[in-house]
Parts: C-alpha cells; sequence; structure tokens
C-alpha cells in the first residue's frame, strides 16, 4: 500500500514530539502550545526545560514566518516551494540527529546542546505546519490531532445517525483520512518512546529516515499559487 506524504508526516510529528519531550524534560516540538501548560510546571515546581519552553513558541512563529517569505520567492521565481521545504526539513532532521548522538543525553534541557536540539526540531516541525496549510489543505492536519478528534466523533456521529446521500462519500472519505491520522500519530509516539527506551539518544536517528521517506512522495509534490 502507498503511503501518503500526510501520512508520513502524521509518524514523523507524533515521534518528534514523543523523542523531544522525553529527551528535553516535556519539550513538545510539534504541537507547541502544549508548552504553555509545561511552562507552568517547570516554574512553579522549579524542574528544569524553562527557558526552552518559553524559547519554543517565538521559534515557532519566526520559522513559519521565514519559510512563508521563503516559499513566496521561490514560486515567484518558478522554483518547487514545497520541495525546497523538505529539503531544508530533511536537512535540519540530520542536524537534530546529529547534536542528539553527539551531545546527548542531557541533564538539562536548558543549556547548550539541549537548546539546540530543541530549537531545531521545533524549526522542522514548524515548517511541517506550514508546508501542510499551503500546500497540504486538503488532508487531515499532521501534528495537532484535537481538532481531528472531534471531527471525527462529529462524523461518526453523522454516520450513526444516517447520512444524506449526496454527501455520504465525502464524510467517509475525511473519516477514513483523519482516523489515519491520529493511529499514524499515535504510532510514531509509541514507537519513540519504545526506541528512546532501548536506544536513548540513537532514536532521533529515525527522523531523518522519516525526512527522506517524505522527499520520496514527489508525485504528490506539487506547489500551491497562495
Amino acid at each position: 500500500m502507498r503511503i501518503s506524504l500526510s501520512a508520513i508526516h502524521s509518524l514523523m510529528a507524533g515521534y518528534a514530539d514523543t523523542s523531544g519531550f522525553l529527551a528535553l524534560k516535556g519539550l513538545f516540538t510539534s504541537h507547541v502550545t502544549g508548552n504553555f501548560v509545561t511552562l507552568g510546571s517547570a516554574l512553579v515546581l522549579g524542574s528544569s526545560g524553562a527557558l526552552a519552553k518559553i524559547l519554543a513558541l517565538p521559534t515557532f512563529c519566526l520559522a513559519v514566518l521565514s519559510i512563508r517569505l521563503i516559499g513566496l520567492r521561490l514560486r515567484d521565481a518558478g522554483r518547487p516551494a514545497l520541495r525546497s521545504v523538505l529539503t531544508l526539513q530533511f536537512v535540519l532532521l540530520i542536524v537534530a540527529a546529529a547534536i542528539a548522538v553527539w551531545a546527548g543525553p542531557f541533564d538539562d534541557p536548558d543549556t547548550g546542546a539541549a537548546l539546540a536540539l530543541g530549537m531545531v526540531l521545533v524549526t522542522a516541525m514548524a515548517m511541517q505546519n506550514a508546508a501542510h496549510r499551503v500546500h497540504l489543505s486538503h488532508t487531515p492536519p499532521s501534528t495537532v490531532m484535537t481538532g481531528s478528534t472531534t471531527q471525527i466523533m462529529l462524523d461518526l456521529g453523522d454516520m450513526i445517525h444516517g447520512l444524506p446521500p449526496e454527501k455520504a462519500a465525502t464524510i467517509r472519505a475525511r473519516f477514513r483520512a483523519m482516523t489515519t491520522s491520529i493511529v499514524l500519530f499515535a504510532t510514531g509516539c509509541g514507537l519513540a518512546a519504545l526506541l528512546f527506551a532501548k536506544i536513548s539518544m540513537w532514536c532521533f536517528c529515525v527522523l531523518p529516515l522519516l525526512g527522506a521517506f517524505a522527499l520520496m512522495r514527489r508525485s504528490e509534490i506539487v506547489d500551491a499559487r497562495a
């Protein structure tokens, strides 16, 4: 079965979020707004990681803004913007894996290489979020699953109640796509946790492999004009 680009991204996001959370003492690298909660916990309990959590959101925002401006420049020049974004994300994932293996494990996520690893991963996931919004908006979100879970339950309720014929195919297709996305995100989370427990920082080497796999889905890389 052919795995879609959005499916690979869902698996990657779950893997990045969990591996980053475990290695960097509670830092969300994909679902960055979750860092508001863990930041409050770090400040109240006096645990480490507050600086990384504070930097995550502005780093994420700056990355999205930068990749949007780069994408517009590439589009205006007639160059493949999405492919370029995926290539840059792949490079960042290689850098993240190298930092993790070379400098980890980390006792304090607010110092040196740990901060670098966290912000590189946040940047890579920000680029994925931006790419989805601009180029893959017809597919389910690959990073934040709350909205998808809500829509799945709404669609399930509609299917149980009975679907009007003119909407049945669309709703069932959306239900399948979003369910697949959530299952793959959860699979990424579980795989990251298992490998972190077994091989520690070497688990980050899986991320560049997923990034390379995403680049192989070239047939889906159609650049948007917005």
